[in-house]
């Protein structure tokens, strides 16, 4: 029998769920560390060629990694030690610290361009890409105004609206059209769970599905990638030559894979296999089974991140975890679609899993806020804002 205590609005007695919370937490904790330590030996498998060829080391990518990996378990225990009330009392500024990252990038001699966007800052020492950051922001904005304001009037609606518009505009401007569709969707969802009608949100539907084919017919690019997604094979040597290659390496692996660093895609066929298409090298040396292990960790690290929002002891700590999580859960599923040729070619890492520092850091920091959620809910409650 678990000891009783008193709840801290009456005489009332409770128990402690702190068995159920550490159980939580120590499943999300394991889950993002198998994917980040699975993501650095697929990373290895699928640059060493690459990195060999153009840098003279075959762990370039598996060295900036691994420093990444340390920094974000780093920033995950950290960050699970800290009231989630902190982020509610700094929404503004976190919000404000976004922002100003995603307009610093366009300044002359500070934004990196890299294949024809401006996507990243250079501190000299290292690189960071602002989007990774300012779309986990956006949902500690959107949690804490809409656990304290509700949707009730239409201003509060707005609010949430046009922050999540504006950051979509600066993300777009970079070009970055894969995290602004992430920031978009989270948006809505973030809309959706907050109490807004369905109907009202299918109205605010209408204009973003209106914009979708200007953008498309405006920048030529993104024409290109939409012929090559329906027809790969029309550009097998240009727009559809990516998707092709995803295609070989995902059908070479077959049941069982060709074996762990027995790749053929990474000897430069598959362009970005160590970011973007990791996911194609997984499906090529680990087969369907590695394939569908890997989606399952994930779909396993996204139900606790539900459950921890489901469980959660205020509406914004619920707010926030189940934004977090579906941030997670959107991108993943991006990723697995854009590999498998189920929606046009746009770049987007896969969550914990693809090279890339300041994605690898961000997602494991949003799961120390999630531990840090469950770790507040195993405390005895002592406020007035319970779900």
């Amino acid at each position: 029998m678990l000891p009783a205590v008193p709840n801290g609005r009456s005489g009332e007695k409770t128990s402690f769920l702190f068995p159920e919370c550490k159980r939580r937490n120590i499943a999300l904790a394991a889950l993002a560390t198998a994917l980040s330590a699975l993501g650095l030996v697929m990373i290895y498998s699928a640059s060493s060629y690459a990195a060999e060829k153009n840098f003279g080391d075959a762990f370039y990518y598996v060295k900036k990694q691994a420093i990444a990996l340390f920094v974000g378990l780093a920033a995950m225990f950290g960050v699970s030690r800290v009231d989630p009330v902190v982020l509610k009392k700094f929404r503004y500024v976190i919000l404000a610290i976004s922002f100003a990252l995603l307009g610093v990038i366009f300044l002359p001699g500070v934004g990196v361009v890299s294949y024809g966007a401006r996507r990243w800052i250079d501190f000299g020492f290292v690189t960071m890409q602002p989007s990774e950051v300012a779309k986990f922001g956006y949902v500690i904005f959107a949690a804490s105004y809409l656990s304290e304001k509700g949707l009730s009037g239409f201003k509060n609606v707005v609010a949430v609206l046009l922050s999540g518009v504006a950051m979509c505009i600066l993300i777009m401007l970079e070009p970055n059209m894969s995290i602004t569709m992430c920031v978009f969707s989270v948006m809505l969802f973030m809309l959706l769970v907050g109490g807004i009608p369905l109907k009202k949100l299918l109205i605010l539907l209408v204009p973003a599905l209106l914009l979708i084919p200007a953008l498309i017919v405006f920048e030529p690019y993104r024409l290109k990638r939409l012929m090559a997604f329906l027809d790969p094979w029309a550009s097998p040597k240009a727009e559809g030559y990516q998707l092709i290659q995803s295609y070989y390496a995902l059908c070479r692996g077959g049941f069982f894979g060709v074996g762990l660093f027995e790749s053929r895609q990474k000897y430069l066929f598959l362009p970005f296999a160590e970011s973007d298409f990791i996911f194609s090298i997984i499906g090529e040396e680990l087969g369907l089974v590695g394939a569908v292990a890997t989606i399952s960790l994930f779909i396993a690290l996204i139900y606790f991140g539900f459950v921890t929002a489901a469980k959660a002891k205020t509406r914004f700590e619920s707010l926030l975890a189940a934004g977090i999580t579906s941030l997670v859960a959107i991108q993943t599923a991006v990723n697995l679609a854009v590999v498998t040729g189920c929606i046009p070619p746009t770049g987007l890492p896969l969550p914990f899993v693809s090279a890339g520092g300041s994605s690898l850091v961000s997602f494991l920091s949003a799961v120390g806020v999630l531990l840090a959620v469950n770790r507040h809910s195993s405390t005895p409650f002592a406020g007035d804002h319970k779900i």
